[in-house]
C-alpha cells in the first residue's frame, strides 16, 4: 500500500471510531441513594435507574416514625411541578412511592415531605433522568 493511501485509510478509521464513540447510546442514569437530615428525621431517598415515565422511589425514615410521607417531583428550569404521590408503607421507617411520572429528561428536583409526632419536615434531593 502507498503511503498517502495508508495515510487516508488511518485517517478515515480515526473519524468512524470517533464517530461511533460520540454516537454511541450511553448507559442510562445511575442508581441514586442520598442522605440529608430535617428537623428530627433522617431521611434517605433512593432511585433505582430514574428514567422518563413512571418511577419508584424508596424512602427510609430514622427519628419518630411519621404518619404520612410524600414525593414531588419539580423541574424548576422548565417550571414543572407535579402532584405529589403518597409513599406507601414499606416496612418500618421504609416507604415506597410508586408511578412517579418525570415526564422529560434533565434535573429534577425531589421534595419528600413529611408529617408525624416530630412535626411537618421537608426534603429536597437532586435527581439527573437521562
Amino acid at each position: 500500500m502507498k503511503r498517502p493511501t495508508l495515510l487516508i485509510a488511518v485517517v478515515a478509521l480515526v473519524v468512524v471510531a470517533g464517530a461511533t464513540w460520540l454516537l454511541w447510546p450511553s448507559g442510562g442514569a445511575k442508581a441514586s441513594t442520598q442522605q440529608a437530615v430535617s428537623g428530627p428525621y433522617t431521611v434517605q431517598f433512593s432511585a433505582g435507574e430514574p428514567r422518563i415515565g413512571g418511577n419508584t422511589f424508596g424512602v427510609a425514615v430514622t427519628g419518630p416514625a411519621p404518619e404520612a410521607v410524600t414525593v414531588a417531583p419539580v423541574m424548576a428550569q422548565m417550571g414543572h411541578a407535579f402532584p405529589a404521590v403518597p409513599a406507601a408503607p414499606d416496612g418500618p421507617g421504609h416507604f415506597r412511592a410508586t408511578g412517579v411520572g418525570l415526564p422529560m429528561s434533565g434535573q429534577w428536583e425531589i421534595t419528600v415531605s413529611l408529617r408525624g409526632p416530630g412535626g411537618p419536615a421537608q426534603v429536597v434531593f437532586p435527581l439527573l433522568v437521562k
